[in-house]
Parts: C-alpha cells; structure tokens; sequence
C-alpha cells in the first residue's frame, strides 16, 4: 500500500481531499516519486526499512521500495535550501519550509513561514505533534513519520530443576520410612 493512497479520504458530499495549496489546486497530483526529488546527501542517508535501527525516520517511496531518512538530530531542517537537512529539489518547497523538532518522547513538525504551506494528514498545519504513521506533506512530496520501536528479545525459559530436600531427621522428604 502506498503513502499517498493512505491519505484522508475527502468528507461525504466534498469533492476535494484537502486544502489547496497556495500555488498548486487541490487537484494537483502529488509527487508520483518522491525519494527522486531528494538530494543526494539525503538519499545517500536514506535506509531500508529492513535495516532500519531503533528511532525516528521521515519515510518516502522509491518505486515499491520504502527507504527512511533518520532524524537522528533534535532540530532537523526541511526545505529546498542548501543548509536544509531534508533537502527536496521542488519548486513547491520553500528554501526553508519546515522543522522537525524532538524533545524527549515528542517530536512536532512546525512549518517555517513557507508559502506553499505544511499539511499533517491532509491538514494545514503551523504546529503539530507527529505521531507514528502520519502523514505529512511538504510541496508535491508525501512523507511518512516513523518511529522504529526497539526489538526486545524474549528471556530464554529457564527450567526448573527438582533437587532432594532433607529432612530435619535425615530423611529426603519424599522418601517412604
């Protein structure tokens, strides 16, 4: 299943999804390859899901592939500008677009004066928390939070082992007299 066609559905009796945005319709069809409008820095930086260790990912699609950008630091830039640490080649993006904030156990996305607009699950938004699974639209590209949780490995079953008991007497409890 794809990020995009996990986007809200559009209320009864509404023929739109969501809000335009500012210099692109609502019937703009979102980036049908996001991960090709990421800058070789952020692609390079970009793992599988498979290998992914525990924490915070951005995910994006590449082909059928799903490959997640770490947000390994606490205050990620996204954008179009050169600094950005999420750097996405679309005129639809602002040089400075959005931020990615994590403090603790919460992360918020706040939009960054950008004049298209940030959307967390097909809303416009100025501050958000991200949760796992949301979906967030920065231009024509569809980005996924994720939050790889730990592996925890099972204990192994430990056995219990009878050992003889011995009576005050000298007997083994258990033992016919």
């Amino acid at each position: 299943m794809t990020i995009q066609s996990q986007l809200p559905h559009p209320p009864s009796g509404s023929a739109q999804a969501e809000h335009p945005t500012r210099g692109m319709p609502a019937g703009t069809p979102l980036s049908a390859d996001g991960f090709a409008l990421l800058d070789h820095r952020t692609r390079s930086r970009s793992v599988a899901l498979g290998d992914a260790a525990p924490g915070r990912y951005l995910a994006i699609e590449n082909g059928e592939e799903v490959r997640l950008i770490p947000l390994h630091r606490p205050i990620i830039h996204i954008g179009r500008g050169l600094t950005s640490d999420v750097r996405l080649e679309d005129p639809q993006v602002s040089r400075r677009h959005a931020i990615i904030a994590q403090r603790g156990d919460a992360t918020r996305v706040l939009d960054d004066r950008s004049s298209a607009g940030t959307f967390l699950n097909g809303r416009q938004v100025t501050v958000a928390y991200l949760a796992d699974g949301d979906v967030l639209r920065v231009g024509r590209v569809v980005l996924r939070f994720v939050v790889v949780a730990p592996q925890i490995k099972p204990a192994p079953v430990l056995r219990r082992i009878p050992l003889p008991v011995r009576a005050p007497g000298g007997l083994v409890a258990g033992s016919a007299a």
